[in-house]
């Protein structure tokens, strides 16, 4: 990754900044940086739930609370559009969840988390106010 001084951040860098996450420009910073808080579990969504990798245990949505979400477009693509999804789970289990979001989005995961009740996004005393 290279730096300016004169770089401006675009809105994606601008919602890893309200979650209080240091500038960061691609979903694999964001992603290395989430696992040291903690994220280290996998998710994703079947029929039965969503489905954590490290447990083998399946969650409903009201067992589940998204902590923040960050958006992130392609490089070279802006149709390549994706979001993580920060989460955790009422036995503790901490970790991520991806999709496409846009044309490419998975049907399942969007409507696992439309059923989650519980869904913030942090933002610091700086951004607050601002869009």
């Amino acid at each position: 990754m290279w730096t300016d001084k004169n770089f401006q951040p675009d809105n994606n860098n601008r919602e890893a900044a309200k979650a209080n996450i240091p500038f960061m420009s691609t979903m694999v910073e964001v992603m290395n940086k989430s696992v040291r808080m903690g994220y280290i579990d996998n998710f994703k969504v079947t029929k039965r739930g969503l489905y954590s990798l490290a447990k083998s245990r399946y969650y409903r949505p009201e067992q589940v609370k998204v902590v923040n979400f960050y958006r992130f477009e392609g490089q070279s693509d802006p149709a390549d559009n994706s979001i993580l999804y920060l989460i955790e789970t009422t036995d503790g289990q901490k970790g991520s969840l991806t999709d496409s979001y846009g044309a490419y989005a998975d049907a399942s995961v969007n409507a696992f988390i439309q059923e989650v009740e519980n869904i913030e996004k942090k933002i610091t005393d700086s951004q607050k106010g601002h869009c």
